[in-house]
């Protein structure tokens, strides 16, 4: 049944990779999360994880053919988006575009949840 680990690992490379185009420069992150960046310390920031989240999109998608590392993918997964969600809520006012985030973030989730219980339970030997 690697093929359900592989779909969840899917899902979670897509939407990680979503984010990515912030690396292009303040324009961008602005229209992904609809805020203004005013400081140039917090476009470094952004600019940064949004590099980030681009590896972890690369480590999905190389989990999905070295079967070793697929627990390790979905462990960083979750951690990165329950944390997400976790400080949105915390903070909370969020503006919409960032609870688009955090509605993807729910998908990767029960995603990448479906994927370690089909790794634990039914894929090892």
């Amino acid at each position: 049944m690697n093929w359900i680990s592989n779909v969840a690992l899917a899902i979670a490379a897509i939407i990680h990779f979503l984010p990515l185009s912030g690396i292009m420069g303040k324009a961008a992150l602005e229209k992904l999360y609809g805020v203004a960046i005013a400081d140039p310390n917090l476009l470094i920031a952004m600019q940064h994880r949004a590099l980030l989240f681009g590896l972890l999109g690369v480590l999905f998608v190389v989990a999905m053919f070295k079967t070793d590392l697929r627990l390790l993918a979905m462990c960083f997964g979750l951690v990165s988006t329950v944390g997400f969600i976790a400080i949105a809520w915390n903070v909370g006012d969020y503006n919409p575009l960032i609870s688009r985030v955090v509605k993807a973030d729910v998908i990767v989730i029960i995603a990448l949840l479906i994927g370690l219980v089909n790794e634990i339970w039914f894929t090892k030997s």
